[in-house]
């Protein structure tokens, strides 16, 4: 027999097939299976009339007893599984000896059951074997699907939700449009702009980013637009600014809403005149520039306060790319889930390293507050800790949910139980600041200067607390040369 797809005999509906020569126990099981288990059931009688039933249709749990007189049940479950592994087998007997059935689960039976069992035992097992199939051909399906992924370099998905963006980024590419790209933290702003460049005229020229909040006001204005000698203390030859080593390419300002309200004004004047002028020169200098900006604050709501240029916010916002955040698009959590995997586990030199189909599904049912970067981060650090070689929901709580349990007073006062009250207030203190840390740190990427201005720290100070707890901003930090989203 030959490998194929899995489908089952009837749409929308799970199939078990029976197969026991005593018509008796076939329809008994039938009776009960059918009731309990909203399923379709196939019976066979013989070993070979369960191999024809295989061949018509591709059961999701085959129920098998071992002595049966033309192909007994352990020589049936081997060719089921050549045939297709994600096929769940029980194996019954009235017969069983413990040599049976260590023999039967290293074949790759699910379970073995003994002659007379319990009803509600095997019905317990029959619903495992289901979910467990159903699992294994969703994940087989992923696989295909992220094998057969065309999609801009680092995006990984097809949920309609991004299909959305991505038809919008083609749309305006090859544009001179400005773009102003918004979404919360970890959901791919600065993907998008390679796309936006990628798929540009202008991408046989780099891309040029700023990070806007990793640069001090005076070193910003700067370093956009050039200084030419003499133009303040230090400047002792000139410099090119970033926009003019854009021209002819496409600059993207990360985190725009960060900009200084007098940097704000000569960046609309670029926009506006398509020029710069460096510090220190009277003259301006003509460059052609893509300009995309992106940020996860609320502008309208700086414009109010003060914090930033309304015609400046007019200017940038002529193309808006909205980036959806992860629980819009929960059907892309296992095919992202897979591919960090598949790089990780590459990466860290751990190749014999899977995903069992239950850590997917858990995957896809949490909640990721810090959208793609975090379930990103989440893979990483599963990758390096995972004791086995897959990795269960147990790797996983181990890393993301350790810190969670002290959001919550009653947790807290549980965990510290007769701790002294400076104790207690010390451990407290210390999960406080390293889930803040983490939090804080992954919405700034890893940079550790944005980070403190965001927290009303000195960098200094911020970097002491973080030695202290031996929490790395590395491990926060996008992997840029990979593409991935973030």
């Amino acid at each position: 027999m030959k490998k194929s797809e899995a489908v089952p005999a009837v749409p929308g509906k799970q199939l078990i097939l029976i197969v026991d020569d005593e018509p008796d126990m076939l329809h008994m099981l039938k009776l009960v299976v059918a009731r309990q288990c909203d399923c379709d059931v196939v019976l066979a009688s013989t070993g070979l009339m369960a191999l024809r039933e295989l061949e018509r249709c591709r059961p999701d749990v085959v129920v098998t007893d071992i002595k049966m007189p033309d192909l007994d049940g352990l020589l049936l479950l081997k060719k089921i599984a050549e045939l297709d592994s994600t096929i769940s087998v029980i194996v019954m007997t009235g017969y069983g000896t413990i040599e049976m059935a260590v023999q039967a689960l290293k074949d790759g039976a699910y379970d073995f059951l003994q002659k007379p069992f319990d009803k509600d035992h095997i019905l317990r097992v029959i619903r495992y074997c289901l979910e467990r199939t159903r699992l294994l051909r969703d994940n087989r399906q992923l696989q295909e699907k992220l094998d057969d992924l065309d999609l801009p370099r680092g995006f990984v998905g097809h949920s309609p939700a991004l299909r959305r963006v991505l038809d919008l980024i083609a749309r305006i590419a090859d544009t001179d449009a400005t773009v102003l790209i918004r979404g919360e933290s970890g959901t791919g702003k600065e993907l998008a702009a390679r796309a936006l460049h990628d798929l540009s005229r202008r991408k046989e020229r780099r891309m040029i980013t700023v990070n806007c909040p990793a640069l001090p006001e005076h070193i910003l204005e700067s370093e956009l637009f050039g200084y030419c000698r003499g133009a303040f203390t230090g400047a002792t030859q000139d410099k090119k600014g970033l926009f003019l080593a854009a021209d002819q390419s496409t600059i993207l300002l990360d985190e725009i809403a960060d900009i200084p309200v007098t940097v704000q004004t000569k960046l609309l004047r670029v926009l506006q005149e398509k020029e710069i002028q460096p510090l220190g020169q009277n003259s301006t200098i003509k460059v052609d520039v893509r300009v995309v900006a992106s940020t996860n604050q609320d502008l309208e709501a700086r414009i109010q306060s003060g914090d930033f240029r309304a015609d400046l916010f007019y200017r940038l916002n002529v193309v808006t790319v909205e980036m959806p955040p992860l629980r819009d698009m929960r059907e892309d959590i296992p095919l992202l889930a897979k591919y960090f995997l598949e790089r990780y586990k590459r990466q860290h030199h751990r190749p014999e390293l899977k995903i069992s189909p239950e850590t997917l599904q858990y995957l896809y049912q949490r909640d990721w507050p810090g959208n793609v970067r975090e379930l990103q981060h989440s893979i990483k650090r599963s990758v390096l800790l995972a004791a086995g070689d897959t990795l269960e929901v147990s790797d996983l709580r181990g890393t993301n949910e350790k810190s969670d349990r002290w959001c919550c007073p009653e947790d807290q006062m549980r965990q510290l139980g007769g701790l002294p009250y400076n104790k207690a207030k010390a451990e407290v203190v210390k999960q406080f600041s390293m889930t803040y840390l983490r939090q804080l740190l992954a919405a700034n990427q890893g940079n550790v200067t944005a980070a403190a201005r965001q927290c009303g720290l000195d960098r200094q100070a911020l970097q002491r607390i973080m030695r202290r707890y031996g929490i790395l901003s590395n491990d926060y930090r996008e992997d840029r040369e990979a593409g991935v989203r973030s």
